[in-house]
């Protein structure tokens, strides 16, 4: 018998905010690659997450939500994703249901298919959230769509209650060109440690502020020592030990957005440290020390330079 056809290739989940590609690529992979919150724009890069079975390896490329892009952070976003779709094997396009008896594919939706119909790309459609709808809803919803674009597979899935994504990746995997693993088995993603630290410390500062807060608040890592990191021998598997120290700094763009992170003597700051550090200690391992500072950069998201100067390039 010949060997089985081992299948390798990228997939992008593009879509607009908020439709769940965070959650359903920290399904895929089962670690929390992504940070989500409801809150619109929360990822802002494109964040890999490696899949690797014994049959074959999916790179699945998380993107930004897609919108009207006013100002340079937005131009950034969506030129991330959209250099995604260009970039891939295979294009799987989210959208979620409107939550109305009446299901239409809006001008954003319509705006994203006419620019995935210029990449030529096989394209999935992916509707999540199905665990928020009637049942009856969805095969209108689907011929809505089919007469949209002419979608390789259309798949159903609830990515938050983890209903149809293995079924979704092993139809990825399906049509995957043939080829050799494109990461060593032990690779889960692209995203070095400190700027998964980053990200968990934005995720906190979306959790727990004001609307206006988040889209102005960036988070770089100052100091990342590990000289303490080493478990003491005999220490069991799965229990911290060692100790990492970590500054970090969060970015806003005015005086009231810093007095708002900080809050009230500290507290709201202190109570976004404490959520962080409990998130970087599950994700590294150890015991971890964080520092956290808020400093004002004013209208970083509207400069190029501000931009590049917080890591968005």
């Amino acid at each position: 018998m010949p060997p089985p056809t081992h299948r390798s290739g990228f997939a992008a989940l593009i879509g607009r905010p908020n439709v769940g590609k965070s959650t359903l690529l920290n399904q895929l992979t089962g670690e929390k690659l992504a940070i989500v919150s409801p809150k619109p724009q929360t990822t802002r890069n494109r964040i890999l997450g490696v899949v690797t079975r014994p049959e074959g390896q999916v790179a699945f490329l998380d993107t930004p939500g897609i919108h009207q892009a006013k100002g340079e952070l937005n131009r950034y976003m969506v030129e991330v994703a959209l250099q995604a779709a260009d970039e891939v094997d295979l294009v799987l396009f989210v959208i979620e249901p409107t939550g109305t008896e009446k299901q239409e594919v809006g001008p954003g939706n319509r705006h994203i298919l006419e620019r995935l119909q210029k990449t030529g790309k096989p394209t999935f459609l992916v509707i999540n959230k199905i665990d928020t709808i009637p049942k009856p809803v969805l095969l209108p919803l689907i011929d809505l769509y089919r007469r949209e674009f002419p979608f390789a597979e259309v798949l159903p899935i609830s990515a938050k209650e983890d209903d149809g994504v293995e079924e979704l990746f092993q139809t990825v995997l399906r049509h995957m060109p043939e080829g050799e693993p494109l990461f060593p088995e032990d690779v889960l993603t692209d995203q070095a440690e400190k700027t998964l630290v980053a990200e968990y410390i934005r995720e906190q500062v979306l959790r727990h502020c004001r609307q206006e807060i988040p889209y102005s608040t960036a988070v770089l890592v100052d100091f990342f020592d590990e000289s303490e990191r080493e478990p003491p021998p005999g220490t069991p598997p799965g229990k911290l030990a060692g100790l990492i120290r970590i500054s970090g700094s969060i970015y806003v763009e005015r005086d009231s957005q810093k007095a708002i992170i900080i809050g009230k003597q500290g507290q709201m700051l202190k109570t976004i440290g404490t959520d962080a550090r409990k998130a970087i200690q599950r994700l590294l391992g150890a015991h971890v020390y964080l520092s956290l500072r808020v400093r004002v950069e004013p209208r970083w998201s509207e400069r190029p330079e501000g931009l590049k100067k917080l890591g968005y390039e």
